[in-house]
């Protein structure tokens, strides 16, 4: 007897990126995909299965991947930083514009001086860039409003994303970016704020499901990042952390120590911490457009990061400073040209890894049960979605089961 679904897409080659899969890609030639109910009802090969399907699709030997997982972005900010870029050519360092009051904070000036409407327009407009290349979900961080009124406008813009476009969204709380100019003198006072004020306001209001700290010399101390994951734990808001990425303050390990669901950056990253980060399952997220903009030098260890079985995500960091980046597929060419990932490790970087750094269990792999998220892609391997760029996009994308229509 027939099984009977909503959507059959035949004649397919399926990268599934299983776990559990002996295949590079977890890759199944000639196969088949079912859909019911916004969930993939199968995913294998074609003659196991008879299917009455409302709606069917020749694949024409094209791949289907997972949609694509977009698990750090800042995408919601006013203004741009194209001047700071100049600068930057110009010899002046990350931490020097950021002490001349550039850098972040200048950003935090535009953000909170624009409107709800205009936050919103100018962050649909980078979505898309994102979503015609295959995106099906971004992570979203709040952290250019810095004070109450204007993370929480940042975080209700997030949530407006996912009623503007067809997309998934995880928003992220970054109040612990950098430092206010209010406060430039009272940080351990700005830190109060944000854990007695700011993030039970956030929780009250249920728009966010992490909370995020820049740990870093010119971001916030260990300690004062300590204070702001025990608060998050008492907030019910689960943690990620931007660590290790101008300098070793044992951020990670810190983080791990607090059940991080990710730690992003890393480079430098001391391999003795990993071990950390393996017990806590922590996923290290790879942000090479960050490394390439500031023109850095030093490497995370992803040899160290690869042989411990850290999960190893890839993302954009789209933000107006120092990844302008709006191409998760360029993100996964320099992923694999300047961090020497393989192209299987880069592409379940921005699915089944990039999932898992979103505590979504229900993405980013073909597999029945998951999410129907996925794109059609006229290729002849999957390591030609890291090979070039500009080269290739997603000739169809599904989000929950739903064909999406994508147009710049």
């Amino acid at each position: 007897m027939s099984t009977h679904c909503d959507l059959l897409i035949t004649n397919v080659n399926l990268a599934t990126m299983q776990k559990d899969s002996h295949q590079a890609y977890g890759a199944i030639y000639d196969g088949c995909l079912a859909v019911k109910e916004g969930k993939i009802l199968f995913a294998g090969k074609a003659e196991e299965q008879d299917f009455a399907p409302k709606n069917a699709i020749d694949g024409n030997h094209r791949w289907l991947t997972p949609g694509l997982i977009d698990c750090h972005t800042h995408l919601v900010y006013g203004g741009n930083r194209a001047q700071e870029f100049e600068k930057r050519l110009q010899g002046v360092s990350y931490e020097e514009i950021s002490k001349q009051g550039g850098g972040i904070n200048s950003t935090v000036t535009a953000t909170r001086a624009a409107s709800e409407q205009a936050l919103l327009d100018s962050a649909t407009k980078r979505a898309r860039r994102l979503m015609l290349e295959g995106v099906t979900t971004i992570e979203v961080k709040s952290g250019y409003g810095l004070d109450l009124n204007t993370e929480l406008r940042m975080l209700d813009v997030t949530k407006q994303l996912e009623h503007a476009l067809p997309v998934n969204v995880v928003s992220t709380f970054l109040g612990a970016h950098t430092v206010p100019p209010e406060y430039k003198d009272a940080s351990d006072d700005y830190v109060s704020l944000i854990c007695d004020k700011i993030m039970p306001a956030v929780a009250a209001q249920g728009i966010a499901s992490f909370v995020d700290v820049f740990c870093e010399g010119i971001g916030f101390s260990p300690a004062q990042s300590e204070k702001i994951f025990q608060a998050a734990a008492r907030n019910d808001l689960k943690i990620k952390a931007h660590v290790e990425q101008l300098s070793d303050l044992k951020g990670a390990a810190l983080a791990a120590k607090y059940h991080a669901v990710s730690v992003d950056h890393l480079e430098y990253l001391n391999p003795e911490d990993i071990l950390a980060l393996s017990a806590a399952n922590t996923v290290a997220v790879m942000l090479p457009g960050a490394f390439y903009f500031l023109n850095e030098k030093q490497l995370p260890p992803i040899n160290a990061l690869r042989e411990a079985g850290v999960p190893m995500a890839v993302a954009t960091d789209l933000n107006p400073g120092s990844s302008p980046l709006a191409s998760l597929l360029t993100a996964m060419n320099m992923a694999c040209t300047l961090f020497k990932l393989t192209p299987e490790e880069a592409l379940a970087g921005a699915t089944r890894h990039g999932a898992q750094a979103l505590a979504l269990d229900n993405k980013g792999q073909l597999a029945a049960g998951f999410d129907a998220d996925f794109c059609l892609w006229d290729i002849e391997h999957p390591a030609e979605l890291s090979y070039g760029i500009n080269l290739v996009k997603p000739d169809d994308v599904w989000i929950g089961g739903e064909h999406v229509h994508l147009h710049p």
